[in-house]
């Protein structure tokens, strides 16, 4: 149902089931559920996204075939625009799903005390956690950090290639060096002597984390325009505007 889930000390299955049908009723499916304490005490933090983008790159990546050429993101139904997992998941959705979410929890009676709830959506750099996100964000820009280097780097960002036959990411383009010749090292990218590159594979077990990255130069801005705008560049408002929280717990 999550992703990525950490709920070290809580029912998981009693707090899934619970939380199963909330998002379902607001058309949400979930990313990541982390139970952990800040400096504001225990907080129960969950990120959501759009159902429809989920089942829409799913099925996107059934049809195009592993490794397949690249979409810029799931389709909405009749190949309309594409559909962003933070589409709909605005602040007052998030504010409705944890008041529901906080309702039921009480009601069940599954976490005991005081805590906080944050419902929020993943934002435009999404963390990738199973080789389903790496098919499904086929054409994305991402940047993965590797247990081992590939052509000398333990970090790699690169246009995603979807999952060969064998389990592996790839990569249609990457920021790596690239050797000539005949038989590349593990995970390099191959370049012809006509040119041509073959795309690079890395096995999903190398990669430590990955995440989505902004393409600025496929928005159209340079190397140069980013360096000027650093400072006045807002974040993805995902990750501000896009979270909701309220204290709840019994005493």
């Amino acid at each position: 149902m999550f992703a990525f889930e950490k709920l070290p000390g809580l029912p998981r299955q009693r707090l899934l089931d619970a939380i199963e049908p909330v998002l379902r009723a607001h058309g949400l499916a979930g990313v990541e559920l982390i139970w952990r304490t800040d400096s504001q005490g225990r907080v129960l933090y969950m990120t959501v996204e759009n159902a429809e983008a989920v089942k829409a790159g799913t099925a996107d990546a059934g049809t195009s075939g592993e490794g397949g050429s690249s979409g810029e993101g799931a389709s909405g139904a009749g190949g309309g625009k594409p559909i962003e997992p933070g589409d709909g998941v605005t602040l007052d959705v998030c504010s409705r799903v944890s008041r529901d979410l906080s309702t039921a929890f009480d009601v069940l009676e599954l976490i005991d005390g005081n805590y906080r709830l944050e419902v929020g959506s993943p934002g435009l750099e999404r963390k990738l956690y199973t080789l389903a996100d790496y098919r499904r964000f086929r054409g994305k820009l991402a940047k993965l950090k590797l247990g081992e280097p590939v052509a000398g780097q333990s970090v790699i960002v690169g246009k995603l290639g979807g999952v060969d036959a064998e389990g592996r990411v790839v990569l249609e383009s990457d920021d790596a060096p690239k050797p000539r010749g005949d038989t590349p090292h593990p995970g390099a990218e191959l370049t012809q002597p006509d040119g041509t590159v073959s795309p690079r594979t890395l096995a999903f077990d190398n990669i430590r984390s990955g995440q989505l990255v902004i393409d600025w130069q496929g928005m159209g801005f340079s190397p140069r325009q980013r360096a000027g705008r650093s400072s006045v560049t807002p974040r993805p408002p995902a990750s501000r505007q896009k979270r909701a929280g309220a204290a709840h717990g019994r005493k």
